[in-house]
């Protein structure tokens, strides 16, 4: 259990994919603009970051490894990843159009996000089991989603106190993002404390 909690703090503030590794950078600075769109952006990767960890764990775990194919993982679960996204999108086009709009070109994005594909791969690398897997995809997808909100409300602040005409776009989204960046920088510590 501690192990499950350690991966979830993790991902989620210390090692969060977006503001410490840096990947994952065009949805979140494309989807940052509107409430709404960074909501539903966080359960789309939420969703494919969790499945994608459990069925690349399954495949890799049960037919690439013990088949001596471990040198195609990156290829197989680009696949995978794929397949998943085009799954939400064909149901966010059935069921739920107007997100499905909001989203836009982000939403085919998610297959090429690398932080799918960094979330699948790092479950392996690291052995974890099926359970703690999850558990990484989940967290990943979480830490994204608690990055992407928390972004949309400092940019938004930024963007309503006029910053001066050269800040005015791609400058001031960079500050924001710099500032998401240091209140999880405090987090650091704790992690290092609490689980070990």
């Amino acid at each position: 259990m501690t192990k499950l909690l350690s991966i979830m703090f993790l991902m989620i503030f210390t090692e969060n994919y977006v503001l410490v590794q840096f990947l994952g950078i065009c949805p979140f600075l494309g989807v940052s603009k509107k409430f709404d769109s960074a909501i539903g952006m966080t359960g789309a990767v939420v969703f494919v970051m969790t499945l994608a960890s459990a069925v690349t764990w399954l495949i890799y775990t049960y037919v690439m490894a013990p088949a001596g194919l471990g040198y195609l993982q990156t290829i197989v679960f680009i696949l995978v990843i794929a397949a998943l996204v085009q799954f939400v999108e064909i149901f966010l086009k059935k069921y739920a159009k107007g997100l499905y709009q909001a989203l836009g070109i982000y939403l085919p994005l998610i297959t090429t996000n690398c932080i799918v594909l960094a979330a699948t791969i790092q479950n392996i690398d690291n052995s974890y089991t099926f359970l703690q897997s999850c558990v990484n995809g989940l967290s990943a997808g979480i830490g994204f989603g608690v990055a992407l909100i928390i972004f949309c409300g400092v940019r938004a602040a930024l963007e309503n106190a006029k910053p001066p005409k050269c800040f005015e776009g791609l400058p001031i989204t960079m500050v924001a993002a710099a500032l998401t960046s240091v209140t999880f920088m405090g987090f650091t510590g704790m992690a290092e404390n609490l689980f070990h």
